[in-house]
């Protein structure tokens, strides 16, 4: 299994539209085969900060999707919305 981390910095006026694009895209992305869970996640002290955090079944599968028609619809109307670059980091589980 494999876990995926993305931090997402946002300018702090695209928050509410960042959350809305999230909302209506969550169930296609928790449906996309291989994927296991994904959550949003919002920093407490920067709250222009957000995190999504998901498991899948194997980097295959998270490349499948990053290179599906359903990200690069979602990327598109997420990336704009940014204040910095975003990092991601492939994680996986030893305990």
């Amino acid at each position: 299994m494999l876990v995926r981390i993305v931090k997402l910095t946002f300018k702090t006026e695209h928050i509410h539209e960042f959350e809305g694009i999230f909302e209506a895209s969550n169930e296609l992305i928790s449906n996309f085969e291989g994927c296991i869970s994904v959550d949003l996640l919002q920093d407490i002290a920067n709250p222009n900060v957000f995190f999504t955090y998901s498991h899948w079944q194997s980097e295959d599968h998270l490349n499948a999707y990053r290179n599906s028609k359903v990200f690069k619809t979602i990327w598109g109307k997420t990336k704009i919305l940014f204040s910095d670059k975003p990092e991601a980091w492939s994680l996986q589980k030893r305990h």
